[in-house]
């Protein structure tokens, strides 16, 4: 297996250093973010499944300190409902909304940057066409001037260009599937957190019509008792 010819970075101009930098920090940035969303993502109806039975025995807080033992947005939406348990749905619904509110931007941290990343690659890309256009033609003209215009000069020049060209597309068409990639699992997120809230909404709703629990801790059983 032939390895990489590393000269090809040098015949292709500046820019192609420019370039490679670009994918370098577009790369880390890439995989920073798809660690923090996979940390994310939980079994989300196992995890509901946990929180019901613990509501159901009047234990809420030990539902409370199960959300704040999972990581991601998805317990926090949970915990923000439930530390308003007993109030109105509206109230609930509300609070779900503020936890999202503060949950959804650090989903989409840094991904706006892979976006600018796929739209800055072909116009550095290009940049490097330009130069290395002009590096060809006033290659051409200095050896025009002496007597001796060289073709070599213009093919080289040439070369620059079209390395400059596909590096920047190249990179841009990564970066576009970075971005498309990373921005899907952050939709799957906000679906699951959307999901969660109206689930359990829902059966807090079902369990004070049904048992009427008084949800600051203690079933109304027991404080008849």
């Amino acid at each position: 297996m032939n390895l990489p010819d590393l000269q090809l970075f040098d015949r292709g101009g500046p820019m192609v250093w420019v370039l490679l930098a670009l994918s370098f920090f577009g790369f880390v940035l890439f995989l920073e973010r798809t660690l923090f969303l996979h940390r994310g993502q939980i079994r989300t109806e196992a995890f509901l499944d946990g929180i019901r039975n613990l509501l159901g025995k009047g234990r809420r807080m030990e539902a409370l300190t199960l959300c704040e033992d999972m990581p991601g947005p998805i317990p926090g939406i949970v915990k923000a409902i439930l530390l308003q348990a007993g109030q109105p749905e509206d109230t609930l619904r509300r609070a779900a909304e503020e936890a999202a509110i503060v949950e959804i931007p650090i989903l989409e941290r840094r991904i706006g940057a892979m976006a600018a990343i796929a739209r800055i690659a072909p116009l550095l890309g290009l940049l490097g066409t330009l130069l290395g256009m002009l590096n060809a033609f006033f290659g051409v003209a200095e050896g025009a001037s002496v007597g001796f215009p060289s073709f070599a000069l213009f093919l080289e020049g040439l070369g620059e260009a079209l390395l400059s060209t596909v590096f920047g597309l190249t990179i841009a068409v990564m970066a576009h599937i970075a971005h498309h990639f990373l921005h899907g699992r952050v939709r799957a997120l906000v679906h699951d957190m959307e999901y969660s809230g109206h689930n359990l909404i829902q059966f807090l709703g079902q369990l004070n019509g049904e048992a009427g629990p008084d949800m600051t801790g203690k079933a109304s059983g027991e404080e008849a008792s």
